[in-house]
């Protein structure tokens, strides 16, 4: 392992983790983040991390060029409620229609929120703008599993995130958080 990658995988995953966590703490879900990503100091996320590192993008996309999958990813998506992914099942009863996505609890989708801005930040670093984390989204057409109200949800958070900015957003959701349901 070189000791460049070692160093800079610890300092992106560490500035990641402290802007989830201060912007948790300003919509109210502090153990939230007290508590993010904890599972990528772990041995199995760490070191693939360390391996994959580029600074300019996740390591788990360069793993998954490489080898097909992202062994990181897997392990991280299964320990994270706030990603989507964790809340995927097979259709009950009808497992050959393949997997669906199930309403995610309102506190995690709010901290997903919350790490889509902060890998925005990270990796887009002085080229960040409140668009950043929506054009990412638009890109990634990774909401095809998402449950549908998740999904209207998330979009409209990106969206008013992009044209009203931070501080309307997040005191948006602190008033969700206050209603408790989407």
């Amino acid at each position: 392992m070189k000791l460049k990658n070692i160093w800079g995988h610890f300092k992106t995953i560490t500035t990641h983790k402290w802007l989830v966590m201060k912007n948790c703490f300003r919509i109210g879900l502090y153990r939230q983040g007290l508590l993010h990503d904890l599972s990528k100091y772990s041995w199995t996320e760490f070191s693939i991390g360390v391996k994959y590192y580029q600074g300019t993008r996740s390591p788990n996309a360069a793993e998954r060029e490489e080898k097909g999958y992202s062994e990181a990813w897997l392990h991280h998506k299964g320990r994270n409620k706030h990603h989507f992914e964790y809340w995927m099942d097979v259709r009950p009863g009808h497992w050959e229609e393949g997997l669906m996505g199930v309403k995610m609890p309102l506190r995690y989708v709010m901290e997903m929120m919350m790490d889509r801005i902060a890998a925005s930040r990270v990796y887009k670093g002085k080229d960040y703008t409140d668009a950043s984390a929506w054009e990412y989204f638009c890109r990634s057409r990774e909401d095809r599993f998402m449950h549908p109200e998740t999904r209207a949800l998330v979009e409209k958070l990106l969206i008013m995130l992009r044209d009203e900015g931070e501080e309307r957003t997040f005191a948006y959701i602190r008033e969700l958080l206050n209603k408790g349901d989407y």
